[in-house]
C-alpha cells in the first residue's frame, strides 16, 4: 500500500466524499426540525424597546405662590433746598451714592453777609433797649406824678404808650435777630434724615434762591418692590405676606408685604402691591432704585400630586406621561402639570393616583411601545 499512487481525479474524488460525510455528521448533530422550529419561534418574538423603571405618583406639601413683575423704588425720597437765598455755595461735602446720618452738614454756603446781618440786628436790639429804659424811667416819674397835679392826663398817658412803644421795638429787634441767627444756621445745608444720597445738583460758587433744589436722598436707604397684580388676584394678598423678589441682574431679596393700593388702574385693570425690602445701603446694595424685578408671593401650602420630572415628556407643546400595562406595553397620557419642588412636578389632570407610570426612558417612548420593566424583573427574579 505504501507504493500505491492515486490519480489526480481518484484525489478529487476522496475529497469531495470526506466533506459530504462531515456534512452528515453535522446535520445528524444540530439539523434536526424541532430545533429550527425554536430558532424560528425565538426569532419572531418581540423584543422589548426600551429598558425603563417605574413608580407611582405622590403625595406632597407644595407652597402656593403667585407671581408678579414691577419696580423697585425708594420707599421715601427726600428733596433737600436751599433756605437761604441769594448766598455763594462755597463746599459740596456729599456726592452721589454716599451713606448720610441726620444732621450731617451736606453743603455750606457763604456766612459772611449773614453775619454782618446778624451784627447790625443785635445793634439794633441794643439801641431799641436804650430807647425802651430811658422810656421806662420817664414812664415811672410820670405815674409819680400822677396824684399830684403837676401833669395833665394826656401827658401821663403819652409817657406809658413810650415805655409800651419801646418794649415793643425790643421785641422786634429780638426777633430780627433770631432770623438772621436762623439765616446765619440755614447757610449749612444738613441732612434732614438718615439715607443715601441719590442726585445731587449743587454746584460749588453758584448763587442759588430760596428752595432750589440741591439734593434728593432716600430715607433710611430703604426701598420698596410695586408689584402689579391683577384684580383677580388681588384678593389672594394680604398685609404681612412673605414676597421673594429677584432682580434682573440676578439679586434676590425677601420682604413683606406693607400695603395694597386701595385702588385699580381702570386701563390696564391691575392694583400695585407695595413690598418693603430689606434696608442695604451703599454700593454693595444688590437692588438698586429704577431696577425692574419679578417675584413671588408666598400664599401658603396646599397638597398636591406629584411625579418624578423625568417621567414627563413635553412634545407639541404638550406634557405626556406613559403608564405600563400588565403586558408590559405602554399608554401614553396627556396631562396638565403645575408646581415644581425639586425634582418633582405637580400633575393637576389626567392621571390616576394609582397608575403605574414609567420614570427612566420616557422621553424615547411612543404609544405602545413594549418594554421592559427593570423592578419587575428583580421582583420576578428574587422570588
Amino acid at each position: 500500500m505504501k507504493n500505491l499512487k492515486l490519480t489526480p481525479a481518484a484525489k478529487i474524488a476522496l475529497t469531495v466524499a470526506a466533506v459530504i460525510v462531515l456534512g452528515l455528521i453535522a446535520y445528524s448533530m444540530t439539523g434536526s426540525p424541532d430545533s429550527d422550529q425554536a430558532a424560528d419561534a425565538r426569532a419572531a418574538a418581540p423584543k422589548p424597546a426600551l429598558t425603563v423603571t417605574t413608580a407611582r405618583p405622590s403625595s406632597a406639601s407644595l407652597p402656593i405662590k403667585l407671581a408678579a413683575t414691577g419696580n423697585v423704588v425708594a420707599w421715601q425720597e427726600a428733596v433737600i433746598g436751599s433756605e437761604s437765598g441769594g448766598l455763594r455755595l462755597t463746599e459740596v461735602r456729599v456726592n452721589v451714592g454716599d451713606v448720610v446720618k441726620k444732621g450731617e452738614v451736606l453743603a455750606v454756603f457763604s456766612p459772611d453777609a449773614v453775619n454782618a446781618d446778624v451784627a447790625q440786628a443785635r445793634a439794633a436790639l441794643l439801641e431799641a433797649q436804650a430807647s425802651a429804659a430811658d422810656a421806662a424811667a420817664n414812664a415811672e416819674r410820670a405815674r409819680s406824678l400822677q396824684n399830684s397835679g403837676a401833669l395833665s392826663a394826656q401827658q401821663i398817658n403819652q409817657y406809658i404808650t413810650a415805655e409800651q412803644t419801646a418794649n415793643a421795638r425790643i421785641a422786634a429787634a429780638r426777633a430780627s435777630v433770631a432770623a438772621q441767627q436762623l439765616r446765619l444756621k440755614y447757610t449749612q445745608v444738613v441732612a434732614p434724615d438718615s439715607g443715601v444720597i441719590s442726585a445731587r445738583t449743587a454746584t460749588v460758587g453758584s448763587v442759588v434762591g430760596v428752595g432750589t433744589e440741591l439734593f434728593r436722598m432716600i430715607r433710611q436707604g430703604r426701598l420698596e418692590w410695586r408689584a402689579e397684580v391683577t384684580a383677580t388676584e388681588l384678593t389672594r394678598i394680604k398685609p404681612g405676606i412673605a414676597a421673594r423678589v429677584v432682580a434682573a441682574n440676578g439679586s434676590e431679596l425677601t420682604g413683606r408685604v406693607r400695603m395694597i393700593a386701595p385702588t385699580v388702574d381702570a386701563q390696564t385693570r391691575s392694583a400695585l402691591v407695595y413690598v418693603d425690602l430689606p434696608p442695604a445701603m451703599g454700593s454693595s446694595a444688590p437692588f438698586k432704585a429704577g431696577m425692574f424685578a419679578s417675584g413671588q408671593f408666598e400664599l401658603g401650602t396646599s397638597q398636591a400630586m406629584t411625579v418624578p420630572q423625568q417621567a414627563v415628556a413635553v412634545r407639541d407643546g404638550f406634557s405626556y406621561v406613559f403608564t405600563l400595562k400588565p403586558d408590559n406595553r405602554v399608554s401614553q397620557l396627556k396631562v396638565k402639570t403645575g408646581r415644581r419642588l425639586g425634582d418633582r412636578i405637580e400633575v393637576t389632570e389626567g392621571l390616576a393616583p394609582d397608575a403605574q407610570i414609567v420614570v427612566s426612558g420616557a422621553g424615547f417612548l411612543n404609544d405602545g411601545d413594549l418594554v421592559r420593566n427593570v423592578q419587575a424583573a428583580q421582583a420576578a427574579g428574587k422570588q
